[in-house]
This record gives structure tokens, sequence and C-alpha cells, in this order.
């Protein structure tokens, strides 16, 4: 999967937990929030810095359970977060493991 491709899966499952993301879907899917929140950081434009994070909010938590169901967790496991220090490290963790090969309970493999 490409940058735009991606991309526009991201977007058109906007709330759809449902289903496996692939680690190429969710990291082109991370650096596209990188790199349009830089971008809006250096223009100083905090209202549509704003207006973009809370757009992104629900299609970052589908993308993000998506890669944990194509690993065989729970989308619930996003909730580690939560923990200070450790919730995130725990969270890149999963995000690098490679795809759980053929089926699993979440849907068939990519």
């Amino acid at each position: 999967m490409n940058f735009g491709d991606a991309i526009k899966t991201c977007f058109s499952k906007y709330v759809g937990f449902e289903g496996r993301a692939t680690r190429s879907e969710y990291w082109w899917w991370v650096l596209f929030v990188v790199l349009v929140s830089i971008a809006l950081g250096v223009l100083k434009l905090q209202m549509l810095s704003g207006i973009f994070s809370l757009g992104i909010l629900l299609p970052s938590l589908a993308v993000g359970a998506r890669r944990l169901h194509d690993i065989g967790k729970s989308g619930w496991w996003l909730l580690i977060n939560l923990v200070p220090l450790v919730g995130w490290l725990v969270l890149l963790y999963f995000a690098v493991q490679p795809s759980q090969p053929g089926s699993n309970e979440y849907g068939g493999g990519q």
C-alpha cells in the first residue's frame, strides 16, 4: 500500500473499527498526520490545527484498532495508552509487529 492509498483507506473507513490494517497502511497514516500537524504548526494556524486534530481523531483510533486486529489483538488495547510512560511504548511495540499470517478472528489476511 502506498501513501495515497493509505490515506484514502483511512478516510473511507472513517469509523470502521472492523477488519485489519497492514503495517504500511498504519505507518503511512501516521506519517500523514505528523506532516500535516508540523505544517499547520509552522504556519501558526492554531484554529485549523485544532479542527484537523478533531477531524482525524476517529480515523486514527479506527486505524489503530484495525492495526491491533492485524496482529491478533483486541482494539481495546488502545486504552493502554492511558498508562503514563509505558502505554505508548507497548502500542509502539505492537504497531511494528508483522501481520499475523492467514485469517484470524478479526478477518482475513491481507
